[in-house]
This record gives C-alpha cells, sequence and structure tokens, in this order.
C-alpha cells in the first residue's frame, strides 16, 4: 500500500472518529442541556407572570419563580436520568444525563426569575420580558448550532411556544387580580 493511501485512510478513520465524538457530545451534553433550558425557560414562564399579575408585588412573584424552577430542575433532572439508561440509544451515562438537565432547567428558569428581586413590579416585568427574549434566542441559537435546525424554523417554533406560555401566564394573572 502506498503511502499516499495509507494517509488517506488514517485522514477517513480520524475524521469518522471526530464525528462520532461530536454526536456523543451533541447526544451526551448538548441535547439534555437544551432540554432542561427549554424547559426551564418555558415552563416557568406562567407561574412566574401570573403571580406577578396577581400579586403586584415583585418579591412574592421571586419566590414563585424560585419555586417552580427549582421545582422543574428536580422533575426533569429525576425524569431524564429515569428514561433512558443510555446503552441503546447511545445517549450516555442516566446520572450525569439527569444532573445537565436538572441544572439547565433551573437556570433557564432562574434567568427570568432574578429580575424581580428588584423592588419596582413594571422595571422587574420589562427587565424579564428582555430576558424571555434573549433566552429564546439562545435556545434557537443552540437548535441551529449543534442540532442542524433550520434557523428561521427554530426561531419560530421557539417563540411561538413561549409566546404562548408567557400570554397564558400574563393572561392569567390579569384575569385572577380581576
Amino acid at each position: 500500500m502506498s503511502s499516499s493511501t495509507e494517509t488517506t485512510m488514517d485522514n477517513a478513520a480520524a475524521d469518522a472518529q471526530d464525528a462520532r465524538k461530536e454526536r456523543s457530545f451533541v447526544l451526551q451534553k448538548v441535547q439534555p442541556a437544551l432540554l432542561g433550558l427549554m424547559d426551564g425557560s418555558v415552563s416557568t414562564l406562567g407561574p412566574l407572570f401570573a403571580a406577578a399579575g396577581l400579586t403586584h408585588d415583585p418579591h412574592k412573584a421571586f419566590f414563585v419563580g424560585l419555586a417552580a424552577s427549582l421545582g422543574a430542575g428536580i422533575s426533569m433532572g429525576l425524569s431524564e436520568a429515569l428514561s433512558d439508561d443510555g446503552k441503546v440509544s447511545g445517549r450516555g451515562a442516566p446520572v450525569s444525563r439527569g444532573i445537565i438537565t436538572g441544572l439547565a432547567t433551573a437556570i433557564g428558569g432562574m434567568l427570568h426569575t432574578l429580575p424581580f428581586l428588584i423592588g419596582s413590579l413594571m422595571l422587574a416585568l420589562h427587565l424579564a420580558y428582555g430576558v424571555v427574549i434573549f433566552e429564546l434566542l439562545a435556545i434557537a441559537y443552540i437548535r441551529f448550532h449543534f442540532m442542524k435546525s433550520p434557523l428561521g424554523q427554530t426561531i419560530v417554533q421557539v417563540i411561538i411556544g413561549g409566546g404562548i406560555v408567557f400570554a397564558i401566564g400574563i393572561w392569567l394573572g390579569t384575569l385572577g387580580a380581576n
């Protein structure tokens, strides 16, 4: 075999190894983190904004958001860890995936909850709205970059899904306040 053929075969083997490593990284780290960020960002919107509308108290809304974020993080972490042992799917160690998903869920919920530490409800709400937009765009970018989803399509999907939950939270907050 010629040196050129061996080099080509070595390069092909290295490329295949790199592709396997990238696929494992996406399946075992990115996908659980993305799942958590999406759930944390979206599932906590309703309770947080409903609490803000019902109580008109940013401090109380903060604690509702904190409880929702931590509860969702624990729930999602356990769900991910118990859903698949990783042997058939290649998704890796369940405990590792559960930890990644749980932490990402809690972080996703806390990002738009933190503005409610501010004493002014209106300022907290406006900051939280901006954080929500940032979260949804970040999720869309991660899906585009790592999952190879078309950017326009993923932005529309993420923003529509998040927007529906956001609107329900605001609607319930105003409905219950009347």
